[in-house]
């Protein structure tokens, strides 16, 4: 499961897969078609609202279908932080159709056809997917559409899977750089729900009824908040008839789905956290607020991210790892749906001081800022950018993962957009949002304090 403790990657570039480099829209009653980008066409379903994007190719007999609900922990308020994510889990507990009951639990199900499945939780989204033989993709599409409204949620289920979601949250603490970046967001922001890890804060996942749980999916789960993404070897006429019969017959949501209006406060001055825990080396990190992923300035970020963080040729590298100060550095934008931060992650060698390496980092910023970039490393960067995004989108679930990252940021199309963008971006242009975002009014710094427990000091 993803979590908000883990530094995600965002691959944002042209698909690997070997599809139509326009996709032509086909003909399906019940369904309006909305746009074609690319190899990409949308549909929203006449009955409900549901949206579907289509992307065939049929270079192998193998499909990704992904269902990406428009609820994460950004919709959560105190008492059901990490409902989200403990919902996830309880999606696979059984439906009315599929459960262990009646023998069809989901794994026995899906196992014996050979294909894998899983589902995320994030700030911004859920997602629920599988990867399988195109010709099973019926049964895919009624289980999917069975557990999006007839989902059982028993008491028996959470009270167990509660235990799994506590383990995770441990695993989490015992990471430096996780816990750091929790705590990073917590004091970055005040009134947005960013505030709140995704797995939750533990007395709230570890107590809350199995009544919220029902209330909140409730809430969320209903086609018009959710987006299905089917990438791979399918007929998009019979794909599209598939998710009529079984998605046609679900309503809308009875109530407006509710939006988040809260607005984060202008930060007026620099924060800072400092976590102590049982650990072997000390972490510096710098957070600094930026716009979402849907701003034009975020090729500009993601450029400057790799420029400062990305490699043993990145401006923090040298002026950190190559002198022995660090064992290695990271820099970039978070991509989400609303204002967010670029997180700067040094994890420091044995004997530095975090004083010195704080310092070194913040001269190094600051020099960017004064002198800018060369050509040379904004060439470099970029290309570096689409190769990685490249590999990251080598087979349909690759690709249906990052549509469903962009579709969370609020608009699918920043699929092929991004990396068009990251190819215009100038050295003006990373020298001006490092300018106007990395600044000292608007940063979080947190430090990672090593303990060493009583019993194991010399």
């Amino acid at each position: 499961m993803k979590l908000r403790f883990a530094l995600c990657a965002l691959a944002l570039a042209t698909p690997c897969l070997r599809a139509a480099a326009t996709a032509a829209p086909a003909t399906a009653p019940g369904f309006t078609f909305v746009k074609s980008v690319g190899a990409i066409s949308e549909y929203r379903l006449d009955a409900n609202g549901l949206t579907v994007l289509l992307m065939p190719d049929h270079s192998a007999p193998v499909l990704t279908f992904m269902v990406t609900y428009r609820v994460g922990s950004r919709n959560e308020v105190t008492g059901t932080t990490g409902a989200t994510h403990l919902l996830e889990h309880l999606m696979f507990k059984g439906s009315e159709k599929f459960n262990a009951g009646n023998g069809k639990k989901i794994d026995q199900i899906l196992d014996p056809i050979g294909a894998t499945n899983n589902a995320t939780t994030w700030l911004d989204r859920t997602n629920y997917f599988e990867t399988f033989g195109s010709e099973h993709l019926p049964l895919i599409v009624e289980l999917e559409a069975d557990r999006m409204r007839h989902l059982l949620l028993r008491e028996s289920d959470r009270a167990p899977e509660m235990t799994v979601v506590r383990n995770e949250y441990e695993r989490g603490e015992n990471s430096p750089i996780n816990a750091l970046e929790k705590e990073l967001f917590a004091a970055a922001f005040l009134a947005h729900p960013y505030h709140h890890p995704t797995i939750g804060w533990r007395s709230d996942f570890e107590k809350v009824p199995i009544e919220k749980l029902r209330e909140f999916y409730d809430t969320f789960y209903w086609p018009d908040n959710a987006t299905i993404t089917i990438v791979g070897d399918f007929a998009p006429a019979t794909a599209l008839g598939l998710v009529k019969k079984f998605y046609g017959v679900i309503p809308r949501a009875p109530k407006p789905i509710p939006q988040l209006y809260t607005v984060e406060p202008e930060q007026s001055g620099p924060r800072r956290v400092t976590v102590k825990r049982a650990g072997q080396l000390g972490v510096v990190a710098l957070a600094h607020k930026i716009p979402p992923g849907t701003d034009p300035d975020y090729p500009a970020l993601a450029v400057l991210g790799s420029v400062l963080g990305d490699g043993k040729n990145s401006r923090l590298y040298k002026a950190l790892t190559d002198p022995g100060l660090s064992t290695g550095v990271s820099a970039g934008p978070q991509f989400n749906h609303d204002a967010t931060l670029f997180l700067t992650f040094v994890p420091l060698a044995p004997g530095t001081k975090h004083e010195e390496a704080e310092k070194t980092a913040l001269a190094e910023i600051e020099k960017l800022k004064k002198d800018g970039v060369t050509d040379k490393e904004v060439a470099t960067a970029a290309a570096k950018f689409l190769a990685d995004s490249a590999f990251q989108r080598d087979g349909t679930y690759a690709v249906a993962g990052n549509l469903n990252e962009c579709i969370a940021a609020g608009d699918w199309t920043l699929y092929y957009a991004v990396d068009e963008a990251v190819k215009k971006v100038t050295p003006a242009d990373v020298q001006r949002v490092a300018k106007k975002y990395l600044t000292e009014e608007h940063s979080t710094t947190g430090w990672f304090i090593p303990v060493v427990p009583a019993d194991e000091k010399p």
